[in-house]
C-alpha cells in the first residue's frame, strides 16, 4: 500500500533491523506506553517478533503489522498495525508508533488514513478502532485528526509501564449501520 509520501510495506526479515534501529533510537519516547518495548531492545527478540509478524500476516491472524518507509529517502519511520479483533464483523483496531526522528511530520495520520481505507474498502470492516492511554496525548491527537470519534473512556482499565494506573481512550469510525426489516 502507498499514500503520496509513505510505503506501507508488508513485514519480512529485510526490515527487521530497521525497525530494531527505529525502536532503539526512539525508545525513550515510547517507554511510558508501550509495554512490549524491553522486549523489543535486542537482536534476538528483534528477530523473533518480526517473525511472528510475517507468521501472524501469512496466516491473517492476531495483527497485520506494516512497516512504514518515507518514499523520498526510503527510511523507515514506523509501524502500523492493523489488528484482527473479530473477522466475523469485520472488526479490527489500528496501532502504531513512529520513530523519534521523525514525529511532528503527519507521517502516522497518513500512514492511519491509508491502512483504515484498505480496512473498509478492502476487508469491509464494519468497524475500526483506536485505542490509546489517556496521557498519551500525541496518539489521541491522531485519532481526532484522523476523524475517529471518541465514544468512552475506559477508567482505570490499564497500567502503564511505569507501574502507574491509567484509562484508555477508545475512539472508532464504524461503517455505515445496516438493520434488517422485519
Amino acid at each position: 500500500m502507498d499514500s503520496d509520501r509513505l510505503f506501507l510495506v508488508a513485514p519480512n526479515m529485510t526490515h527487521q533491523p530497521f525497525i530494531l534501529e527505529a525502536v532503539l533510537e526512539s525508545q525513550h519516547t515510547l517507554a511510558p506506553f508501550m509495554d512490549w518495548l524491553p522486549h523489543a531492545l535486542t537482536e534476538s527478540s528483534s528477530i523473533e517478533n518480526t517473525q511472528q509478524a510475517i507468521d501472524d500476516f501469512d496466516m491473517f491472524i492476531n495483527e497485520l503489522r506494516y512497516s512504514i518507509f518515507e518514499k523520498s529517502t526510503g527510511q523507515l519511520v514506523g509501524v502500523i498495525s492493523l489488528i484482527i479483533r473479530n473477522i466475523a464483523i469485520p472488526y479490527f483496531e489500528i496501532g502504531y508508533w513512529l520513530r523519534s526522528s521523525k514525529e511532528g511530520l503527519g507521517y502516522v495520520s497518513e500512514a492511519v488514513r491509508t491502512l483504515e481505507q484498505y480496512a473498509f474498502n478492502d476487508l469491509n470492516a464494519k468497524r475500526v478502532e483506536i485505542k490509546t492511554a489517556y496521557e498519551n496525548t500525541r496518539s489521541r491527537a491522531v485519532a481526532e485528526r484522523c476523524g475517529y470519534h471518541q465514544e468512552a473512556i475506559l477508567i482505570n482499565d490499564r497500567i502503564l509501564p511505569s507501574g502507574a494506573i491509567s484509562s484508555t481512550v477508545v475512539y472508532a469510525k464504524v461503517a455505515a449501520f445496516e438493520t434488517e426489516e422485519k
